[in-house]
């Protein structure tokens, strides 16, 4: 098979926490607006195919929300409206050049630094609701095991999927803050320790409803770090020496694949080929032979800011596509593309040198909506 016949996910994040990659600018729609047409005329020329942009960094919003504020991200003032719609935007432009966009959401950050509820908008669900917090490194966080919260953030994105045509909903690897403490004396493998990763399970099981009860064919997908367990834990876990999900953020993704309660899942494997702990290759490998026949699709997420990564991005690829379970890539993040990290371009125009269809059947939506 040509790679003119490929189909292969080429996506890339794109992060507006704190501005990272967009938009650069507050309060300036037309700047704003100018800044994405840019990113997305940048990844057509490479030849990627789908956008996943971080739309709820810090339980806020990037478009129109009875639930949730708008971003401050946007207009510099959380709950300040701004002068468009800029998911609606994002998803017209996004559309208009043949891509897809996924929508990304962090489920349970409240803050990224600061416990002061007061410097939240008047009418933030966290300030409404105190007791659906968690506090930890000075930040907040919303309790995953209090049912309100796991109704709230269903209801957040049924919100979404019914009012926007976005082609995914997409969870990154913040769940619980990673290394949060289980009381003196509570085992990792303990009923407390149970509670959580249950916890968490159901949250995806709703989201899971959600989307497939309003828009059957939308895609859902969360990124994990790329370490379920290790095969010292677990015979069943990846030949690595790492962090571990199921233990550091109580993360159960091997469930997820079992029950079928996403669609795609994209394993962040942020480290080098040679990595002496988490051998790149045996990584793919173990995430490719926990897929195989499940009905759920794997990415590989892939971290070009990192510069030794980047100046290797080529090679991995060529890994992944010797994995026919592996359907593509999705790369942390944009600024490295723009800012050419490690000459990422000049790999990717060597690996991306034609189009690829996009390998799931999604939805179809007319006039660029």
């Amino acid at each position: 098979m040509s790679l003119c016949d490929y189909k292969e996910l080429r996506g890339v994040w794109i992060t507006t926490v704190y501005g990272i990659d967009w938009p650069k600018t507050t309060n300036d729609p037309k700047a704003q607006q100018k800044e994405f047409i840019e990113i997305l005329d940048t990844l057509q020329d490479l030849n990627f195919n789908t956008v996943f942009v971080q739309i709820r960094p810090e339980s806020d919003a990037f478009y129109n929300s009875y639930i949730n504020p708008w971003s401050k991200y946007i207009t510099g003032e959380q709950g300040k409206k701004p002068s468009y719609d800029p998911l609606k935007f994002m998803i017209r432009e996004t559309h208009k050049r043949g891509m897809d966009f996924h929508a990304w959401l962090n489920p349970y950050r409240v803050t990224n630094k600061g416990t002061d509820l007061d410097k939240l908008y008047k009418l933030h669900p966290a300030k409404l609701n105190p007791e659906w917090l968690i506090e930890y490194d000075d930040a907040l966080f919303y309790d995953p095991e209090n049912p309100e919260v796991i109704r709230y953030i269903a209801t957040t994105v049924f919100e979404i999927v019914k009012n926007y045509y976005v082609d995914g909903i997409h969870f990154d690897d913040y769940f619980y803050p990673y290394n949060y403490p289980l009381p003196k004396g509570e085992d990792k493998e303990g009923e407390i320790a149970n509670n959580r990763r249950e916890a968490v399970n159901d949250m995806i099981r709703l989201v899971y409803k959600a989307i497939k009860s309003t828009r059957e064919c939308m895609q859902f997908g969360v990124s994990p770090f790329g370490v379920w367990k290790n095969k010292s834990t677990d015979p069943s876990g990846s030949d690595t020496n790492n962090l571990e999900s199921y233990y550091d953020i109580y993360v159960d993704s091997v469930k997820w694949i079992d029950e079928k309660i996403i669609d795609y899942i994209a394993p962040q494997i942020y480290w080098t080929i040679g990595n002496k702990s988490s051998s790149y290759e045996a990584s793919i490998k173990w995430w490719s032979d926990r897929v195989k026949n499940s009905g759920v699709d794997l990415y590989i997420g892939q971290n070009i800011s990192n510069v030794e990564i980047a100046k290797e991005i080529d090679k991995q690829i060529e890994i992944n596509r010797k994995y026919c379970e592996v359907e593509g890539s999705i790369f942390f993040s944009m600024k490295d593309i723009e800012e050419n990290t490690g000459n990422v371009i000049e790999s990717f125009k060597k690996l991306y040198s034609c189009e690829a269809d996009i390998p799931y059947d999604g939805c179809t939506y007319g006039d660029n909506k």
